[in-house]
């Protein structure tokens, strides 16, 4: 259920983002030099924008820290409670803000470091996104947003007869989710019972966070039981769950980055920075890919802020430079390195955006793809242990893959676990 994996090369970026921080970690400051130290999970594309940086301001340099998507989480929480350990700069993943909103003195504000001059850089619900509940502290500044497409296999969809234009794939399941998995039924039959999709979780994601309530309502009430929306999503996963459309990948494993590589599936939920992973992960498929509009209308899964813990000490310096980072310009720069969509609108109406197509994908028009997916997101409310609830959730419908549990027997206990919420 979470969504920015480490990648494979995981300990060489690590590697290579110490040797752009000039190890850093061995000057400390006796040279008059700041170290900036950017907690992370997984890789952000930031390595060439340090250095970009540092050759602007030579008095900083960085130290980047990557951990695993639940472990850089967990970790944050834990340095943010004893007061120690956290990085000058942390991001989080949209589905933890707003833990992290509930306790803003546990960050620097930055509205009082310069952000109040900057609202109207940022689609609105994602600024909206990292403020306290009085609206008095920001604690973070928006990087990517994660609109939603749906990736597919060309080749997979040809033998399996159906259509591999585009356009006539998002015809297939425009009106609903239930129209997707109908052609999932359609494939399975084609293909023997051919997956149609890599694991259930992710479709489960998307459908709740199109709805315009997800796992909470605005007074952080857990209404997973009670929201008609994640009843019809649970029940319409199970259904392709038990109909085999799932290839039964635990997302960010080994396995599951095989699986794009080898074919085993035909279709995922892609948000822009899932094309970077599928890209990563599968080099010797490009023209096999293609995208196509998301069932059931537009939404956001994914995308991430940058924090300054309040244990921070160069407040000043960290703001200026996530302030810098992420900036439109910048943006722009990981967009066209690594997939991730820019959280500023100024940049939906340039070309330079609009205009970008990967060759990896069948020349897929991207940026116009995931500018209208972002434009279009009806913003939904996060609460407080969002990232948590849908990973209870997803771990539910792991079991019925598995099938450890029955459907009911795993609705019951994702109810029962989250009584401790």
């Amino acid at each position: 259920m979470s969504n920015r994996p480490t990648r494979a090369a995981l300990a060489a970026v690590a590697a290579a983002a110490m040797v752009a921080a000039g190890t850093a970690a061995c000057s400390g400051e006796d040279d008059g030099t700041i170290t900036l130290s950017v907690g992370l999970f997984g890789d952000f594309g930031f390595g060439p924008l340090y250095e970009e940086y540092t050759a602007l301001h030579p008095e900083i340099k960085f130290e980047e820290r990557i951990a695993e998507f639940a472990d850089h989480h967990t970790g944050l929480t834990t340095h943010l409670a004893t007061g120690s350990g956290a990085s000058d700069i942390e991001a989080v993943e949209v589905g933890y803000i707003s833990q992290y909103t509930a306790q803003p003195d546990r960050f620097h504000n930055l509205l009082d470091l310069g952000a109040d001059e900057l609202e109207g850089q940022w689609l609105d619900w994602k600024w909206q996104q990292a403020l306290s509940s009085d609206g008095g502290a920001l604690i973070g500044l928006g990087t990517d947003v994660g609109g939603m497409a749906m990736c597919y296999r060309t080749d997979l969809f040809e033998a399996a007869g159906l259509p591999v234009d585009r356009d006539e794939v998002s015809a297939l399941w425009e009106e609903s989710w239930e129209d997707y998995v109908a052609v999932g039924h359609q494939y399975s039959a084609a293909t023997d019972g051919g997956f149609f999709f890599e694991s259930s979780g992710n479709m489960f994601r998307a459908m709740v966070e199109q709805a315009p309530e997800g796992v909470y309502d605005r007074e952080n009430n857990l209404i997973v039981e009670s929201n008609p929306a994640i009843g019809e999503a649970w029940e319409l996963t199970v259904e392709a769950i038990e109909a085999g459309m799932s290839n039964r990948l635990q997302a960010w494993t080994p396995e599951w980055n095989a699986g794009f590589n080898e074919g085993t599936f035909a279709t995922i939920i892609c948000p822009a920075w899932m094309t970077s992973y599928i890209e990563t992960n599968a080099p010797d498929a490009s023209g096999l890919w293609d995208i196509a509009t998301v069932p059931g209308g537009a939404g956001n899964m994914g995308g991430s802020h940058l924090v300054l813990p309040a244990q921070g000490e160069h407040p000043e310096e960290a703001y200026a430079f996530i302030e810098w980072l992420t900036a439109p310009e910048q943006q722009q720069k990981v967009f066209e390195s690594t997939g991730n969509f820019p959280s500023t609108p100024a940049l939906y109406e340039d070309e330079a955006l609009t205009g970008l197509s990967k060759a990896y994908f069948n020349d897929a028009p991207v940026g116009q793809i995931f500018t209208e997916a972002a434009q279009n997101v009806q913003p939904q409310y996060q609460g407080p242990l969002q990232g948590d609830v849908l990973a209870t959730i997803g771990q539910g419908l792991g079991r019925i893959e598995e099938g450890a549990q029955s459907p009911e027997e795993a609705w019951a206990q994702v109810l029962n676990d989250l009584e401790s919420f």
